[in-house]
């Protein structure tokens, strides 16, 4: 009995050594590929190899050309897998990127720039030689998982105005699952929580679900809990005229795109909404008439919405119609008469959502 202890306590120690002396390797590995898959603009302070992970330290990423910041690490910890020795393909494990801060924009044309979102180069050449080319090509990679832990993310919305809006989220920890580069369509299970800054307090974010990173076709559930309203105020401003003193907002929606269309129904719960008494409108509803309405419901509205449409097709404003919807639901949540809000304005502005408006009946003489 004895002996057969020692011979498996031999295996055992074999057997471990011979798995951290593979990964160990493996880690040696996949070193060069990280610092040729990395292109200009893309600067860190150390790469270190530990027992069974890289460890690269101090990224940073910044346009080479507006020299712009968009993106920084603490660290980034890289797992192999020790088949990459056995395949062409790297193999890995998990990647942990700690503390990352990203920052993207829209610009005034309505163009996203951020980390990895730059804007078209038009009429210039290919900088990359085909040589560097065949090198990156040669490389597939195959993550098990992606996970950001204790990130954030500013993003600016110069498109509005001045000031541009700022959303700041904070303490995001995201999983994504089976990822693979060359990008191939797969369904690879996504979840993200974190927090949204806000004046006096912080809301909460989840999501949870799938997304193709090639197509980008996804379906996930978004719950949004204690986000202040007036966060987005930018974006409603031009909707509202009286002044919305307070209030937060919790929604939950499922969202499936699909080839670029979006389908994505959904509620509203608008908590402890206060309007300031006065003239103006929020979404053409006079505040004197909005203010009594929430005095009558606690300062509280639950609201649905079903927001669709083709995300490629100029004629389809995502944030045009959400508020479209979000208006016709304070009409019919609030019970407040059509004749009060203005007819003629909500036909010519809610143009094509069926049901409504309905012709009134001639009356028999």
């Amino acid at each position: 009995m004895k002996k057969w202890l020692i011979l498996v306590g031999v295996l055992v120690v074999l057997f471990l050594g011979g798995y951290l002396v593979l990964t160990f390797y493996a880690v040696k590995f996949i070193q060069p590929r990280l610092q040729t898959m990395m292109g200009p603009g893309f600067a860190l302070e150390e790469i270190r190899l530990k027992t069974t992970y890289l460890s690269a330290r101090g990224i940073q990423y910044e346009d080479p050309r507006s020299k712009q910041r968009f993106f920084q690490a603490e660290e980034m910890r890289i797992y192999p897998s020790f088949l990459s020795l056995l395949k062409k393909s790297l193999l890995i494990r998990e990647l942990t990127v700690l503390r990352p801060s990203f920052f993207f924009y829209r610009s005034r044309e309505g163009q996203m720039v951020g980390p990895w979102v730059m804007p078209e180069k038009k009429n210039e050449e290919q900088e990359t030689s085909g040589e560097e080319k065949k090198r990156r090509e040669a490389v597939a990679i195959q993550i098990d998982r992606i996970r950001i832990q204790k990130g954030s993310i500013d993003f600016e919305d110069r498109k509005i105005g001045d000031p541009s809006p700022q959303m700041k989220w904070r303490e995001l920890d995201l999983e994504i699952r089976d990822i693979r580069y060359p990008l191939t369509s797969l369904h690879s299970p996504v979840e993200l929580m974190g927090k949204m800054k806000g004046k006096a307090q912080e809301g909460s974010i989840t999501v949870k679900g799938w997304i193709d990173a090639k197509t980008m076709d996804m379906e996930t559930s978004l719950k949004i809990r204690g986000i202040e309203v007036k966060t987005f105020e930018p974006y409603y401003r031009k909707r509202v005229t009286a002044e919305i003193e307070a209030g937060t907002l919790d929604m939950d929606s499922r969202i499936a795109v699909k080839e670029k269309r979006i389908d994505a129904p959904g509620e509203l719960d608008l908590v402890n909404l206060y309007i300031r008494k006065g003239e103006g409108t929020v979404f053409w509803i006079p505040a004197e008439t909005l203010v009594s309405s929430l005095e009558k419901k606690g300062h509280r509205i639950k609201a649905k919405f079903h927001v669709k449409g083709n995300m490629e097709n100029p004629q389809f404003n995502l944030q045009e119609t959400f508020l479209t919807q979000v208006a016709i639901s304070l009409v019919q949540a609030l019970g407040i008469p059509i004749k009060v809000v203005g007819e003629e304005v909500l036909q010519g502005t809610l143009k094509g959502e069926k049901g409504l408006f309905k012709k009134k009946k001639e009356k028999k003489r």
